[in-house]
């Protein structure tokens, strides 16, 4: 894995599939390729490391077409290099393969096809696909038909683009996992593992479902599901406007989309919150009181960064619910055998709405009878199409791998959905009312936050850029916020990082202070106020370095840490939206200090679509 382009058009096909894979490289690769059809026949061009070392193979060596396809490669089966990159051929070269996912029998079926004399030059499972197609064309087989036949015999997760160079204008793709999407344009269609690259070239899009294929050509985009029966599909309108994916004069993606929180969290409850009436409204949601009067239990299902909105989700619906709300990770959920009934409520939160564990987990609650929502970025992404209602974040395009703004307005909408369950229980109007009003002066305070603390933040990641090791504390619903700040500066500066709740510090991790550990800690007023301060003098007591996020104006607190950076006070359900601000700049200026890849750090893809 990690991203697809194919284009059958009109158009000179490089500089599109270069300007596709561009728009994917947020996802993280080793190597990329791209496969064109022209007057000599197929031309596949690849490259070890990132796109400009494609570029430069072709700046020297131009290919022309209006026919191919293009991949980023982030190793699942073989080593990081230009042999093991997509696009990979059969034994003659015409049948063309590109692929995202695990193809987990590929063993056998690479054992038989060298028995039968197919010579394999890559380490990779993908490989497998375009020899399997060489074989079923051997009996005059047509290129579709033969593909739709190997699709059959494939077993694991895959996102799959083909086509045959013999027989040039036809794609089929294939989708039993990982995204892949159909752009419907004029004179021209493309294929994509996201909805970024086509934004150029139409607004029109297909999602394919698990278990479908389509047979795509200059003109025509036909659909089949597993059973090979045409089915019609409709069109989803992408409302992004392509420019929202650029950076606008920002260093990096990740800066820019920190900039767009105070937009992001606003566009969130736009339209929902009504404070007039004191209601909150969703389109999308279908959970009416009567739904609500079944539910007995919550399970809230996420991986990274929207596992811990899910955590600050729990604070939030277990006290406006008054049930017990569990939070899974993905990748555990499905295998510890939970107990799920049809009194369940399974909430999957997923920024790209195809996250691969959080998806299985969602379908092993559905297949117990669970009533399923999601919050998810995408519009029609395979997890809002599994779910009985969705709580779209509208956060709009996010490409930096580290997520920021898809996390705030997954916080935004989990305050939306306890102010919404609150209303379905019939709870006191004036209450709701004012906590709208306080959510709708959310934005404001952000840019508060970003203009008077980024400078301070920089020159404080100047002053700690060097160490090695970093403790987050936090208490209550500030402890998701410690895991959260431990994860940013961990994914992208690559120190260790370690989030902790304030309290559990002196059960080990208090062992690790002295005068070389920094330790970012949250304390704004909330009822664990006085604790976390007693917790905090404990750090000083070993000579730790300590940086508080605290309340404006909290002069008790600059008197015993080392630095402080005030946000503005808000109510303590809206405060973990305004204190994940400051550590999102920490670990991006300190990462920018070491000269690392901020947008894509090593080995993270921002879509993580295999198990």
């Amino acid at each position: 894995m990690c991203g697809i382009i194919g284009y059958a058009g009109t158009r000179d096909v490089v500089p599109v599939l270069i300007g596709g894979l561009k728009k994917l490289e947020y996802r993280g690769y080793d190597s990329a390729g791209i496969a064109v059809v022209d007057g000599n026949g197929v031309e596949v061009v690849r490259a070890e490391g990132k796109l400009s070392n494609l570029e430069a193979k072709l700046d020297a060596t131009p290919i022309k077409g209006t026919f191919g396809m293009g991949h980023t490669r982030w190793a699942t089966h073989g080593k990081p290099n230009e042999n093991n990159a997509h696009p990979h051929r059969d034994c003659t070269g015409k049948i063309v393969v590109i692929h995202n996912g695990i193809i987990e029998n590929f063993l056998p079926i690479k054992q038989r096809l060298q028995k039968l004399g197919h010579e394999f030059k890559t380490e990779t499972d993908t490989e497998v696909v375009a020899h399997l197609i060489e074989e079923t064309m051997k009996d005059g087989t047509k290129f579709v038909d033969a593909a739709r036949k190997t699709l059959k015999e494939l077993e694991g997760h895959y996102a799959l683009v083909m086509f045959d160079g013999n027989d040039p204008g036809t794609i089929v793709a294939a989708k039993q996992g990982p995204p892949l999407v159909v752009g419907l344009g004029e004179n021209e269609n493309i294929i994509a593992s996201d909805v970024a690259p086509l934004l150029a070239y139409t607004r029109n899009i297909v999602y394919l479902e698990d278990g479908e294929y389509a047979v795509v050509d200059q003109n025509n985009a036909t659909f089949y599901d597993q059973k090979d029966q045409k089915i019609e599909r409709e069109p989803k309108k992408i409302l992004w406007d392509a420019v929202m994916a650029e950076k606008e004069g920002y260093r990096h993606y990740m800066l820019k989309e920190i900039h767009e929180q105070p937009r992001a969290v606003r566009d969130t409850f736009t339209g929902r919150m009504f404070e007039e009436s004191g209601e909150i409204f969703f389109n999308d949601l279908q959970l009416t009181s009567g739904d609500w009067a079944k539910i007995k239990k919550v399970h809230i299902v996420a991986c990274g960064t929207s596992w811990h909105s899910g955590l600050v989700g729990k604070f939030l619906l277990e006290d406006a619910a008054r049930i017990p709300i569990e939070v899974d990770y993905g990748s555990e959920y499905r295998y510890r055998n939970p107990i799920i009934d049809d009194s369940t409520l399974v909430i999957g939160v997923t920024q790209s709405g195809e996250t691969a564990d959080t998806i299985a987990g969602m379908q092993e609650a559905k297949k117990r009878g669970a009533k399923l929502i999601t919050i998810c970025n995408v519009i029609g992404a395979a997890a809002t199409r599994m779910s009985d209602g969705v709580i779209y974040t509208n956060a709009g395009p996010e490409i930096g791998v580290a997520s920021t703004k898809a996390f705030t307005t997954q916080l935004t909408a989990f305050y939306l959905l306890a102010l919404y369950i609150r209303q379905l229980r019939g709870d006191d109007i004036d209450d709701r009312r004012y906590a709208m009003h306080e959510m709708r002066v959310i934005p404001h305070k952000i840019e508060d936050i970003l203009a008077k603390q980024e400078k301070h933040i920089e020159e404080l990641a100047h002053k700690y850029s060097k160490s090695q090791d970093f403790l987050f504390l936090g208490r209550g619903v500030h402890y998701p916020i410690a895991l959260e700040g431990a994860l940013k500066l961990k994914e992208i500066s690559y120190i260790h990082a370690e989030g902790y709740p304030a309290g559990e510090m002196k059960h080990g991790p208090i062992a690790l202070i002295d005068e070389n550990l920094p330790v970012v800690a949250i304390a704004t007023h909330t009822p664990v106020y006085d604790k976390v301060v007693s917790n905090l003098q404990e750090v000083k007591a070993r000579d730790g370095k300590l940086i508080v996020i605290c309340d404006e104006g909290d002069d008790a607190m600059k008197k015993f840490a080392d630095d402080v950076i005030e946000i503005p006070w808000t109510t303590e359900p809206l405060q973990p939206i305004l204190s994940v601000i400051p550590t999102q700049l920490l670990a991006y200026y300190i990462a920018l200090r070491r000269g690392c890849d901020v947008d894509q750090p090593r080995n993270l893809a921002k879509s993580v679509t295999v198990e």
